[in-house]
């Protein structure tokens, strides 16, 4: 199995995943500037969209979305708990958690890395991305994780996604549950060894 992958970007999370997991895996480090593997190889023949993370199976079947990718490796490895079981309603509230991941804060940090974007969509942007954060914030309430007591996929994307507020100077500290979220996750082992292994700790 490889993990094509850019130090700190969203293939974070299912690189966090992976080590959660116990499952063995190659990473490939890819130049999402330039577009090219390590090797200088395209990286657009392993994905047409120019993206990571990408999931190559040993058959050479590849997964190009990280909320698609996450979930497949959690019923890879049901045993470890990092996802409901399908069909069930807790699995349908990881989606949800995912998905507002997904399309509220992944792509409000995207908003503001836009160079191209004006400053005056930034500003909105941030009021906008606020809001969002005040709700997962509130989602934690009183828990460890954002579905309980149980670590699952999903708090290894919003650990990921929140990241990205100190590329942007963006303070957190009015979202106190939020923060102490980062550091109960920060702490686990398996998020350490994949940072580690991306470059983002010593």
């Amino acid at each position: 199995m490889k993990l094509y992958f850019a130090p700190g970007a969203c293939s974070l999370s299912p690189h966090i995943v992976l080590r959660e997991g116990g499952v063995a895996y190659e990473a490939i480090q890819v130049d999402v500037i330039s577009h090219t593997l390590p090797d200088g190889a395209d990286y657009y023949a392993i994905n047409a969209k120019g993206a990571v993370p990408v999931l190559e199976l040993p058959n050479g079947e590849r997964l190009t979305e990280g909320v698609a990718i996450v979930q497949y490796l959690a019923d890879l490895v049901s045993d470890k708990n990092l996802a409901p079981a399908n069909g069930t309603w807790e699995r349908c509230r990881l989606q949800e958690m995912l998905n507002f991941i997904a399309t509220e804060l992944h792509k409000g940090f995207s908003l503001l890395a836009n160079p191209a974007m004006p400053q005056e969509a930034k500003a909105l942007g941030v009021v906008k991305l606020k809001s969002n954060l005040k709700w997962i914030d509130t989602q934690l309430t009183e828990k460890q994780y954002l579905l309980g007591d149980q670590f699952t996929v999903a708090d290894a994307y919003l650990f990921t996604v929140s990241n990205w507020a100190q590329y942007f100077n963006l303070d957190l500290s009015e979202f106190t549950n939020l923060l102490a979220f980062r550091t109960r996750v920060a702490s686990r082992p398996a998020v350490q060894e994949a940072m580690k292994a991306e470059g983002l700790l010593k």
